[in-house]
């Protein structure tokens, strides 16, 4: 396993066995997160196919899919953050897994969101990311992420006292954009919002649609 793979589930770990209270969040104070799962949902509603929510963590967006009418289960690399989400959620399905190497047929999943998920993934290893969400997408499928606005590496070693090897890659959207078109798919929308009180940079959102038609040529 990539050494980013292994310090981020060690690190998610460690947050789940410490601050179990990480699975509650209604989003009643991030109004456009809550607006944009919505059209997340629109959009994907139409495919009639499942939705993954890659790096899940305790579940918390995972529910509110699955609220929004859609087949949503969630992934992620961290057993005690499953753990919480399956006791949480007990009616949904969490599986472990990576993003680099989902456990997904080809072409078979509606959506896919990544909702602060991929700021662990190192810059040089996002096209390999962005690569297999295109795999697991049916043409006309739709991909959301979410991300902290920026281009620096930030180091977080703790969280409300429990010892972190945490590294957060801060993203230009524009940059992720270019990224997700050398890939193959389709722009639909690109936002950003200004920090919150407890936020220290401004955040990124970008939904992108593999096309309906897929049969020419995507690089990367």
């Amino acid at each position: 396993m990539a050494d980013f793979l292994t310090t981020t589930r060690t690190s998610y770990d460690a947050l789940a066995a410490e601050h179990a209270g990480l699975v509650q969040s209604s989003f009643d104070d991030l109004p456009l997160d809550r607006s944009l799962f919505a059209t997340f949902a629109e959009l994907v509603r139409p495919t009639g196919r499942p939705v993954a929510d890659v790096g899940c963590g305790p579940g918390r967006v995972t529910v509110l899919l699955a609220e929004l009418g859609l087949d949503a289960f969630g992934i992620d690399l961290s057993p005690g953050m499953l753990a919480l989400a399956r006791q949480s959620y007990p009616e949904l399905r969490f599986e472990e897994g990576s993003m680099l190497a989902l456990d997904v047929p080809d072409g078979s999943l509606g959506g896919v969101l990544a909702y602060y998920s991929v700021i662990h993934v190192p810059w040089e290893q996002r096209a390999a990311v962005f690569a297999e969400f295109y795999r697991v997408l049916a043409p006309g499928g739709v991909l959301m992420l979410a991300f902290q606005v920026g281009e620096d590496q930030v180091r977080r070693t703790e969280y409300g006292g429990t010892a972190l090897e945490l590294d957060v890659y801060r993203q230009r959207p524009d940059e992720v954009a270019g990224l997700l078109r050398d890939g193959g798919f389709e722009l639909w929308m690109t936002a950003v919002r200004g920090r919150a009180e407890w936020e220290k940079v401004d955040q990124g959102y970008l939904i992108v649609r593999k096309p309906a038609t897929t049969t020419g040529v995507r690089s990367g």
